[in-house]
């Protein structure tokens, strides 16, 4: 199971939770840009690293 895959199943859990009363997508958006997490940069990097053209 590749990274591309792991991150489209959990948006599509945070899309059904964020359905409810929190944003929950909105928040972690806003974690995302303030704190500059290093496990987002590691995810990102999982994800693009894996096409080799």
């Amino acid at each position: 199971m590749g990274a591309r895959f792991k991150c489209l199943v959990v948006l599509m859990v945070l899309t059904v939770l964020d359905l409810g009363p929190f944003p929950l997508v909105s928040l972690l958006g806003i974690y995302i840009v303030l704190r500059r997490p290093a496990w987002f940069r590691n995810l990102v990097e999982a994800v693009y690293g894996e096409r080799k053209s």
